[in-house]
C-alpha cells in the first residue's frame, strides 16, 4: 500500500489544453492501492474510479485538465463556466446547481466522490465520508480546502498545489498526465512577471455589510503575491475571513480584486463600493483601478496560475 499524504507539499501551475492532450493517452497505469489521510479522513483507494461525483469546480477542473471526462458521471455546485482550455464538448450531467443529495449520488452508483469543500460531504449534502465509506464509496476533498487549522495548508505555497495534482493523478493512475499538467503550470508561472510598484490591494469575495476577503494563508494570498501586490488583510490568519470597511478605510488599497460570481457579479460589488459615502472615496475606487477574477479561479487548484496570469495582465494595463 502506498501511503500518499493528501495535505503534504510535493512535486509545482498548468499548461493550457493539458486536459485535451491528456485525453490522447492511455486512461490508466498500473495502480496499485493508494492509502493516505484526507483531511484527517482514513482514505483507501483500491483501483483507478471509473464513477465519479465531481462537487465544486475546483474538483470538476481537476479532473477535466488531467483528461477525466470520461469517469464524471455527475457534477454540482459548479461555481461559473469551465476554463476554456479543457471545456468538454460534452460537458458532464449537472446532479444539481448546489451540493447534490445523498440520494442523488448514490443512485449514479459512483465509487468516488471528489468534492472541492469539506461541507459538501455531511449528512445534509453528498453524504458523510464515514457513511459513503461503509457504502463502498471513497471520498477525496481537496486538501488545499482542509477545515482544521491542523490540516490545511499554512500558509498555502505552490508545492501544495503541485502536489494534490500529483495526488489526483495517482488516484485515477494517470501521473504521466499529471506532471505533464504540474511541469505546464510551472512553466506558466515562471513566465509571469510581478509588478514592481508595490500596490496595496484588497481580495473582495463578498459581502456587502462586512466584506468577506482573502486574508493571509490561502489561495488569494499566494495569487497577489505572485503578481506582485501586497495584501491590506495579509496579517490575518485565515485563507479567507471577514474583515470591517473600517479596516479597508483606514488600509486605502491602491486597487481592488474583484471576485465575479453568479451570486456576486462584479457590478453589484461596485455599485456597493462606489454608493456608500466611506469606500466610495477610497483611492482605488475613486480611480477605478479594479482587476477582476472569476470565483472559480481564485480558490486553489488547476487555475491557480491563470488567476495569476490574468491579474497580471490587468496591473499591466494600469496607469504608472
Amino acid at each position: 500500500v502506498l501511503a500518499a499524504l493528501a495535505g503534504c507539499a510535493g512535486p509545482t501551475g498548468t499548461g493550457a489544453g493539458a486536459g485535451a492532450e491528456a485525453s490522447a493517452s492511455p486512461s490508466t497505469t498500473s495502480h496499485a492501492p493508494l492509502a493516505f489521510s484526507n483531511c484527517g479522513f482514513d482514505v483507501v483507494i483500491p483501483s483507478p474510479p471509473q464513477r465519479v461525483v465531481a462537487i465544486k469546480s475546483t474538483s470538476i477542473e481537476m479532473m477535466l485538465a488531467l483528461g477525466l471526462r470520461d469517469r464524471i458521471v455527475g457534477v454540482g455546485f459548479a461555481d461559473g463556466p469551465y476554463a476554456d482550455a479543457w471545456a468538454p464538448a460534452d460537458p458532464p450531467p449537472v446532479l444539481s446547481d448546489r451540493v447534490p443529495s445523498q440520494e442523488a449520488v448514490l443512485a449514479l452508483a459512483p465509487d468516488l466522490v471528489y468534492a472541492g469543500w469539506e461541507s459538501n460531504l455531511t449528512a445534509d449534502g453528498a453524504g458523510d465520508r464515514a457513511t459513503l465509506a461503509r457504502l463502498g464509496t471513497a471520498t477525496l476533498v481537496s486538501p488545499s480546502a482542509c477545515r482544521e487549522a491542523a490540516l490545511r495548508p499554512d500558509p498555502l505555497t505552490w508545492d501544495d498545489l503541485w502536489a494534490e495534482i500529483s495526488l489526483v493523478g495517482d488516484v485515477f493512475g494517470v501521473p504521466d498526465r499529471a506532471g505533464d499538467l504540474v511541469a505546464g503550470e510551472k512553466a506558466r508561472l515562471a513566465a509571469v512577471a510581478p509588478d514592481g510598484r508595490g500596490l496595496t490591494a484588497l481580495w473582495y469575495s463578498s459581502g456587502s455589510d462586512v466584506p468577506y476577503v482573502g486574508a493571509g494563508i490561502g489561495a488569494p494570498e499566494l495569487i497577489m503575491d505572485a503578481v506582485g501586490l501586497r495584501n491590506i488583510a495579509a496579517d490575518v490568519h485565515d485563507s479567507w475571513a471577514s474583515l470591517s470597511w473600517e479596516a479597508v478605510v483606514d488600509a486605502d488599497p491602491d486597487v481592488i480584486v474583484l471576485v465575479d460570481s453568479a451570486w456576486g457579479s462584479t457590478q453589484k460589488k461596485i455599485a456597493q463600493l462606489e454608493g456608500n459615502p466611506a469606500t466610495a472615496a477610497l483611492s482605488a475606487v475613486r480611480a477605478h483601478r479594479y482587476l477582476i477574477v472569476p470565483f472559480a479561479a481564485g480558490e486553489a487548484g488547476v487555475r491557480t496560475v491563470e488567476a495569476v496570469e490574468t491579474l497580471a495582465a490587468q496591473l499591466a494595463e494600469l496607469p504608472q
